[in-house]
């Protein structure tokens, strides 16, 4: 007969070996669930199409792709996100031509340089839209009210400073019109700046035309020109920039990258996928009607890409003539870099001068209860510093026995305890809910 410390520590034995059933140690990549960030809001046009390359991906990779929208800081969230990510190929970034501007604004240091490209799969040009019952019939006429009205105009499209913004700032400084003219609404992505234009909440919305199709085909918006080369096949009913006498166009693109450092089995796997999605029949009939273009280029002529239009638009927005486009001269992390320190001070302050007491007695914080804080800050540290290299599974269970050792339990009960809760964590999130958690060395 067992004694109850046995039957606990068997029962903790059955939960690590039922967690470990979900884990994969895998030879061959992918062989858990993979991310797929996405910088902008849901609804806009790098949200579907990340939605359908993540639909075509699993079939091609056996594994789920789940997208995430990783929004806010103008792209700088979710690009950063992708690319400080762990180099092992299960997350992957669905990165939009922002990440061309983004450090020349200053608002970050992540540059194009900090990815693997694994394919470019779209270009779309820059597109103006108004409501139906807008004043202007022309884009000279739109342009003539701008002029005269300096900051009379609201627009909108994406952040201040990202590619729609800056399609529309360099229209208006080709036109010799000062870009600060027209109001710019930061919003994260096209979807809530095109609810904004038929809220009368602005009066321009600029973006691609796929974005707008919905409202387009609903007759509630107009398009008054886009900034191509030519008119969009699918649009042709759309006059461009050129047609109108303003030499003009702006691109924007999309494509899938790696944080810098995959290995280059991962990056050759992950790329014949993608190319094949690419070129597939559903990917190419899905995007034609929806009115997205298909631009296909594999990882070297991605990276190409990307170091020439950096270099162009480098030049742009260093030029005198758009840094009116510029919000601030802080970036996005000043202020909450600035209450962090404050807080900090703050609380080091009473803790110096005895003020931060108990709730229910009137004795400062003692040593020990100092050392328990350490003790609890540390564990997190622990867990983000090894998590990654070490897995999920030894990470958290090593770090739960010594904190329920800590709080006075038994050995026994600290190591079946951790067992069960890690285990079943595992099993919610990594099993159940397809979240992808560290796997470390054993794959876990």
């Amino acid at each position: 007969m067992k004694s109850p410390s046995q039957q606990f520590l068997s029962v903790a034995a059955i939960a690590l070996s039922a967690a470990c059933c979900g884990c994969q140690g895998g030879d061959a990549y992918p062989t858990a669930p993979i991310v797929l960030i996405c910088p902008w809001s849901a609804g806009g046009g790098t949200d579907q199409t990340s939605r359908q390359v993540a639909t075509l991906l699993e079939r091609q990779l056996g594994v789920p792709v789940n997208v995430v929208n990783s929004t806010g800081g103008a792209g700088v969230t979710g690009h950063t996100r992708g690319a400080l990510a762990r180099p092992d190929g299960y997350t992957i970034t669905m990165v939009t031509v922002e990440i061309n501007m983004l450090h020349w604004r200053g608002l970050t240091t992540i540059s194009y340089r900090d990815f693997d490209p694994v394919g470019m799969l779209n270009r779309d040009a820059t597109a103006v839209f108004v409501r139906q019952d807008a004043p202007w019939n022309t884009l000279g006429e739109l342009e003539k009210h701008i002029r005269d009205n300096p900051g009379q105009v609201k627009a909108s499209g994406t952040a201040r400073g990202g590619s729609w913004h800056l399609g529309f700032a360099g229209w208006l400084d080709r036109e010799g019109i000062d870009p600060a003219s027209a109001i710019w609404v930061s919003i994260n992505g096209a979807a809530p700046s095109l609810q904004e234009l038929i809220a009368v909440g602005v009066d321009i919305a600029c973006c691609s035309l796929p974005e707008a199709q919905a409202l387009l085909d609903a007759r509630r918006i107009r398009c008054l020109g886009v900034m191509a080369d030519q008119r969009v096949e699918q649009y042709p009913g759309v006059p461009t920039f050129k047609e109108q006498g303003v030499d003009w166009t702006f691109t924007a693109w999309r494509g899938i990258c790696l944080p810098k450092g995959c290995p280059a089995e991962v990056r050759g796997r992950l790329a014949a996928a993608l190319e094949n999605v690419a070129r597939s029949s559903e990917f190419r009939g899905y995007m034609g009607s929806a009115g997205f273009d298909v631009t296909w280029q594999p990882p070297g002529q991605f990276a190409d890409t990307m170091a020439r239009v950096d270099e162009q638009l480098g030049k742009l927005l260093t030029s005198e003539a758009m840094q009116s486009i510029e919000e601030s001269r802080f970036g996005p992390m000043f202020f909450p870099n600035v209450l962090a320190v404050l807080g900090g001070a703050v609380f080091l302050g009473l803790l110096v001068t005895g003020q931060l007491k108990r709730p229910e007695q009137t004795e400062s914080l003692s040593l020990r209860d100092l050392g328990r804080l350490a003790e609890t800050a540390a564990c997190v540290m622990a867990y983000v510093i090894f998590a990654e290299t070490a897995g999920f599974l030894l990470t958290a269970g090593l770090l739960l026995v010594f904190l329920l050792l800590r709080l006075g339990n038994r050995w026994h009960v600290s190591v079946a305890a951790s067992a069960v809760v890690v285990a079943l964590a595992y099993q919610l999130f990594a099993v159940g809910l397809r979240v992808p958690l560290p796997r470390g060395w054993l794959g876990w």
